[in-house]
């Protein structure tokens, strides 16, 4: 699956996925939705953040923890 808006550079954040052209993580945007926040809020404190940007944060997380619970799994049995 191709993802227009998260982009990596080892040069921002040590390489971390980010919202391109930006410096917010995604990390950062999944603490702020576990720490109660919401994605409209999180669109009025970043508003140069494109429409759809954080939408894709969070299917791009919800891939990578897909791979990582079998990963998970796999190494605890």
């Amino acid at each position: 699956m191709a993802f227009q808006f998260i982009y990596f550079n080892e040069k921002i954040l040590g390489g971390k996925p980010i919202i391109k052209d930006s410096r917010i993580s995604v990390e950062f945007i999944m603490e702020w939705l576990a720490s109660g926040g919401t994605v409209e809020s999180f669109y009025k404190e970043y508003d140069y953040l494109p429409k759809g940007s954080v939408e894709e944060d969070i299917l791009y997380a919800a891939q990578f923890t897909k791979n990582e619970i079998l990963i998970e799994e796999h190494i605890s049995k």
